[in-house]
């Protein structure tokens, strides 16, 4: 918690010195952008000092130095447990000069060593090829936020935030950000913060007036418009506006000890009644306080060059990137340049040896006080494994394969329930308003929803120490999500399949985190980011069309292979224990696909257990022969799992002489070959199971290209015939669905017919049958508006 006492005042030699180290960030992050050598001046500027290709961005820079620099010293004098998250991620110069003052960086990078050599090697990196990236990434110390993640740096500030009660999350939000989607909901994240458990954030919206070309809309509108937006999203703005460094210093500094004196009060109040509640057996609830906020309104490119060729720049869209662009070829550029950077008087700011003055140095924190080196920034340091319940005590009972059935969600719920039980200040479920939809219920056996609004009479399990964070929003369950997980705890989104991707770019900007997070030696590992899919394109029969998409898997499986794994269990038991898999996993993207209504159930745990294991395998109970088979029903997925039994059945009765092997996948990323992803079967392995000859019919839960996709390597794919998704779907009934995409048993025995030489003419009459049984299914549905109960009941006959 924030210490309640106010601090000193500041005084102006406090000031001065808050310049001077603010001088220095600005100093060496124009240094980044334009010097190859000369780091310190020693010498008039030349040609082959600058590089050339200049690749940066100036515009946002100076105000993110500006706040570090204040943010030292209340850190220092409060002993703040502080992280900084940056919204414009194009800053990156700042963040990686502040690293390099606070001494963080030389600590990781040794070869950036705290001198002039160091400093060459500091200006040399950046954004060159061998380097560092432009803006603020995974290579940056201090970072949890990637810069391309434009919109989501409030949504991981909150995240952050959630169950670290000691913890205050400075987020700088960019007045071009500010005007997506994400970040304009993600202001509502104050209504799920809870001041007795939680830490706090500190949004500081930086309004420098311009995008890349074009005017910032909240920094074209008045003040008191802006105020009373704030104030409608349940926030006290105070405002520190100018272009004269002295006197924003002043506003600065008062400010921040204002704001964080009311952030203090806030906490203190409410964990004083949570405490004095306690005392007398009750807890007593308190309003939800309005948080205090920042608006801060400088000039962008700010004590960078007013003008260039005539041509005003400071406080324009001129200064986005690179207002010299001319500095190796323009004599007069690299004279101007030379200006700007004597401009912060480096003399007074770097001793003979290149290192900053003592004085200076003196500013930045200590240890883990420096927010470059805050372990929450480098999650993975923090993490603590789950206390995991036996998944086993849930399996569901079976007696014969086929012929019990389940709630696979609903099972994984009260797995879930128990997760939450045990680790009450590390885990939490999100999700946009649809765990109970999803048959998640049973984790309000234990917990309620997230909520720091008012409540009223019926509402139902709401509460501001909730561990099910509920917001119709995916953006910010996506987004909390990563916030929490980058700072070393774990959780599991849950969603409907279709809606997932509405957060495509976010998991994109997600597994380019985690795949340079592999080869930088000190990120340490982070718990892996869980998706539960369900609702799924096959069960969405009710809300039709709209609600049906499985094209989320096809969007992962294009990131590294090293990170994505998707699985797709078909029944609840092999749901169990894939779950318990992936939340004991370390810097993976999985995705989960399971459905919520009650469906067959297949195998006992202990066979579940081995399959999941395997990834995928043969189920002899379902095929007709040990040796070597006429064709291969393969299937993944709850709903073509099925299908695929049915069919199988039927050409059980109906051509009982023909040698049939039921391959079930549960781990899609098996289907690749080895030498594409860590989990690939090897050739040989397929082939065995695939046969190198032999039809094979795949019955697959997504979009058929994707098998073909990940298959068009292996011996037999020309014989690989793949049943999926194909963009057919209505307001019908759950048979009528598979029917629309031709997935139906009645259509998968067709295939059957139509691919193995052997049958021809001689099963045409069965086929003409099938064709019939499908006519038959699809009447009935229009007549009594469900499925024939014929189908809907069936089940896997003894024999």
């Amino acid at each position: 918690m924030l210490d309640p006492t106010p601090a000193r005042t500041c005084t102006r030699a406090d000031l001065d010195l808050i310049d001077g180290y603010w001088r220095a960030a600005n100093y060496l992050s124009v240094g980044q952008i334009y010097l190859l050598d000369n780091p310190l001046l020693r010498e008039p500027l030349r040609a082959e000092h600058v590089k050339r290709r200049l690749l940066g961005h100036w515009g946002t820079t100076p105000g993110l130095n500006l706040l570090y620099a204040h943010m030292n010293r209340v850190i220092k004098e409060r002993d703040l447990n502080a992280l900084y998250v940056t919204g414009p991620g194009h800053g990156g110069p700042g963040l990686v000069a502040n690293a390099y003052l606070e001494r963080t960086y030389s600590e990781v990078y040794p070869a950036v060593s705290r001198d002039e050599e160091g400093m060459r090697a500091l200006f040399r990196q950046f954004s060159f090829p061998g380097g560092i990236p432009s803006h603020v990434a995974p290579e940056t110390p201090g970072s949890i936020h990637e810069g391309g993640e434009l919109g989501y740096a409030l949504v991981h500030a909150y995240g952050a935030a959630f169950d670290n009660p000691d913890l205050l999350v400075l987020c700088v939000v960019g007045d071009g950000e500010a005007e997506t989607g994400p970040l304009a909901a993600s202001w509502h994240s104050n209504k799920f913060l809870n001041p007795v458990t939680d830490g706090a954030v500190l949004p500081v919206l930086h309004l420098n007036g311009y995008k890349i070309a074009n005017p910032a809309v909240l920094a074209r509108i008045p003040q008191d418009e802006l105020a009373a937006l704030m104030r409608g999203y349940g926030y006290a703005p105070h405002f520190v506006t100018g272009d004269d460094p002295a006197d924003v210093h002043r506003q600065l500094a008062a400010t921040l000890d204002v704001v964080l004196d009311k952030i203090a009060a806030i906490q203190d109040d409410a964990r004083r009644a949570r405490t004095d509640g306690a005392s007398r057996g009750a807890a007593t609830p308190t309003p939800r306080a309005a948080w205090p906020m920042i608006v801060l309104r400088t000039p962008k490119g700010w004590t960078g060059p007013k003008q260039v060729d005539g041509v005003q720049i400071e406080g324009t869209w001129r200064a986005h990137q690179v207002p010299l662009t001319a500095t190796r070829t323009d004599i007069g550029h690299r004279e101007q340049l030379e200006r700007w950077m004597r401009s912060y008087r480096p003399e007074e700011l770097f001793d003979a040896t290149g290192q900053l003055v003592p004085q200076l140095q003196a500013l930045a924190p200590a240890g883990n006080r420096r927010m470059s080196a805050n372990p929450h920034a480098n999650g993975g340091r923090l993490l603590r494994d789950l206390v995991m319940p036996d998944f086993r005590d849930y399996a569901v009972p079976i007696d014969r394969p086929a012929t019990g059935s389940s709630s696979a969600t609903g099972v994984l719920g009260g797995f879930l329930r128990d997760v939450i039980i045990r680790n009450p200040d590390r885990f939490r479920l999100m999700g946009p308003d649809e765990t109970a939809s999803n048959r998640l219920s049973a984790v309000f056996d234990t917990t309620d929803r997230a909520w720091d609004a008012a409540t009223l009479p019926g509402d139902d399990h709401l509460a501001p120490d909730g561990r099910v964070m509920e917001v119709l929003s995916e953006h910010l369950c996506q987004g909390w999500l990563e916030g929490y997980l980058l700072t070393g705890r774990h959780g599991v989104f849950n969603c409907y399949e279709a809606f997932i991707h509405i957060v495509d770019s976010m998991v994109n900007q997600h597994a380019k985190w985690l795949k340079t997070t592999r080869s930088i030696p000190w990120r340490a590992p982070i718990a892996s980011l869980n998706y539960l899919l369900t609702s799924h394109v096959w069960r969405q029969d009710n809300n039709g069309f709209s609600h049906q998409d499985p094209g989320f898997i096809d969007h992962v499986i294009n990131k590294k292979a090293e990170i994505v794994r998707v699985y797709l269990p078909p029944d609840s038991n092999t749901l169990l224990s894939v779950a318990d898999h992936c939340l004991r996993s370390r810097d993976y993207i999985n995705v989960i696909v399971a459905g919520k209504q009650p469906a067959l159930t297949y195998l006992t745990m202990d066979e579940a257990i081995d399959h999941c294991t395997r990834g995928l395998g043969v189920w002899p109970w379902a095929g007709t022969t040990d040796g070597e088979p006429d064709v291969v029903l393969a299937c993944a997925g709850d709903i073509p799992t099925l299908e695929t039994l049915a069919a199988a059945d039927l050409l059980r009765s109906c051509l009982p002489d023909l040698k049939v092997r039921v391959i079930n996948v549960v781990d899609l990323m098996r289907l690749q070959p080895e030498t594409e992803h860590p989990h690939g079967l090897p050739d040989r392995e397929f082939d065995a199971l695939f046969t190198s000859d032999k039809p094979v019919i795949f019955a697959f839960h997504g979009y058929p290209a994707l098998v073909h996709r990940l298959t068009y390597r292996r011996t037999n794919h020309p014989n690989l015939h793949v049943r999926g998704y194909k963009e057919e779907g209505t307001t019908t009934t759950p048979f009528d669905m598979v029917m629309l995409n031709d997935l139906d048993r009645f259509h998968l025995v067709i295939d059957v017919i139509d691919r193995v030489p052997s049958l021809g003419s001689r099963a045409a009459v069965l086929r003409q049958r099938m064709a019939e049984r499908r006519l038959a299914a699809r009447a009935h549905t229009r007549q009594h508006g469900e499925d024939d109960p014929a189908i809907t009941g069936w089940t896997w006959p003894a024999r």
